[in-house]
């Protein structure tokens, strides 16, 4: 874990770092408003008269604004770069952000949350693609991992505001409007921090590509910046022509397969339905709404803790093996929570077991799917196709979460809570089979390399075949 920390301090320089920071604001917002809904939903259903559907849609609606807002990033982050479109993210996200707070009714709550999805849609991608364009390979995992590591801890912002403002006049309006601090402060930040040298270059804006990357390697003796630069200028070059299609040719498609299978499994394993619903999970139990917003920070606490042990592991211990534990790790958890709702005996004489068992999965995504994903889809795609593969998965990775969030009081109503988490379990399952037998390590590697490997193997094979 030090060794990470020390080659931060002694190769890092003050750009580098306060570059990777500001950028992870992004993941703050998709933590906080990820995780206030959670508190809030509670106030809002009695305040605004709010059904069960109606509660749905109120969590669900961010994330059909998200699958949008990734679409959108999709095109901006390339032809407005990736510091203006997190620039405009964070300036849509303050507005999005008082017009909640604001609501008198269902209707203008929902159309708030649909705006905020666009920015945390755009968010969620771009942060890591940003963070990923300007570190060092050795770095790459911690410093994109920051943006992780801000998810979680606007998560657990959240879930203390909640219980901050439980009690007090006004509670989810309160809970929803701080969310404009953030905002402001992702769109004030990104305005003091240089374009990516990628995107640079890809403009044909070679000197400002050089400087820049020069400035973000100052005091970093381990890299070859010539080097760097010119693996960095090859591959751009060689991706000049790519386009939307060219995702799905067959050079591209098991890239594709390993980035969409990451950002299905992610949400599948019902990771958000602790997020969104852990108060109303532990609701029912027997909890107050104010206990179980008080235990839910516990939750949330876990999340941030485990969140860092993986930063400091994943450039050391490797993404895939993180990956794999922390999937077991979650598959057990899920089972027991299903015993749990199953057995009445349980539920009487062992009422702690729901959050001892809540905390164990969150610690265990924390550590495996919860930064592996963001940081490998930022990882696996050649420079030309980056952002167009990273929203696809971003896309799908909102899509599912949609899928996830809005069916979960249904679908618990229709076949119980332990049920559901039976079915998460088995979903769990075949997610370790996929990453054991699918997914790469990428570890200490440039992003210039990995494509090399992944895709310029594969594409001399296709050729030589070809040829035959």
């Amino acid at each position: 874990m030090a060794g990470f920390i020390k080659d931060l301090r002694d190769n890092g320089n003050a750009l580098l770092i306060r570059v990777s920071v500001i950028a992870a604001i992004g993941g703050l917002l998709f933590g906080y408003d990820t995780g206030v809904i959670s508190g809030a939903l509670l106030y809002i259903k009695g305040d605004l008269h709010a059904s069960s559907t109606a509660q749905e849609w109120i969590v669900s609606v961010l994330l059909l604004g998200a699958i949008l807002g990734a679409a959108i990033s999709a095109y901006s982050a390339d032809l407005a770069s990736r510091k203006w479109t997190k620039v405009a993210s964070g300036a849509v996200y303050a507005i999005a952000a008082i017009g909640c707070a604001l609501s008198v009714n269902v209707p203008m709550l929902i159309g708030f949350r649909f705006l905020l999805g666009l920015s945390v849609g755009t968010a969620s991608f771009v942060s890591p693609m940003y963070v990923s364009e300007v570190s060092p390979p050795r770095l790459r995992g911690g410093l994109v991992s920051f943006n992780q590591l801000a998810v979680t801890s606007g998560i657990l912002l959240s879930y203390l505001v909640d219980f901050a403002f439980a009690n007090v006049p006004g509670t989810w309006r309160w809970m929803l409007g701080i969310a404009v601090l953030p905002g402001l402060a992702l769109a004030i930040g990104m305005i003091t921090v240089p374009h990516t040298p990628r995107w640079l270059a890809e403009r044909g804006r070679d000197d400002e590509a050089r400087d820049v990357l020069d400035r973000l390697r100052e005091n970093d003796d381990e890299t070859d910046v010539d080097g760097e630069y010119k693996d960095m200028e090859e591959a751009v070059e060689s991706e000049k022509s790519s386009r939307v299609r060219d995702l799905f040719t067959p050079v591209m498609r098991p890239l594709l397969v390993v980035g969409v299978g990451l950002a299905f499994f992610q949400q599948f394993v019902g990771v958000n339905t602790v997020i969104y619903y852990a108060p109303t999970i532990l609701q029912g139990t027997g909890l107050t709404k104010s206990g179980s917003i008080a235990q839910t920070v516990f939750v949330g606490v876990t999340n941030v803790v485990f969140t860092i042990v993986a930063v400091l592991l994943l450039d050391r211990v490797g993404r895939r093996k993180l990956l794999l534990i922390g999937t077991a790790g979650l598959t057990v958890a899920l089972a027991v929570l299903g015993v749990y709702f199953w057995s009445p005996g349980l539920q009487h004489h062992a009422s702690y077991l729901a959050l001892i068992a809540l905390m164990f999965y969150i610690a265990s995504f924390a550590i495996g799917l919860g930064p592996v994903f963001w940081l490998m889809i930022s990882e696996i795609f050649p420079t030309g196709i980056r952002s167009k593969a990273m929203a696809l998965s971003t896309m799908v990775n909102w899509a599912a979460n949609f899928i996830v969030a809005s069916s979960f009081l249904t679908v618990t109503h229709w076949i119980t809570r332990e049920g559901t988490f039976f079915v998460y379990t088995g979903l769990a399952v075949v997610a370790f089979l996929f990453f054991a037998f699918r997914v790469p390590e990428t570890r200490d590697r440039s992003l210039e390399d990995i494509q090399n490997d992944l895709v310029g193997d594969r594409r001399d094979t296709l050729q030589a075949a070809n040829q035959n």
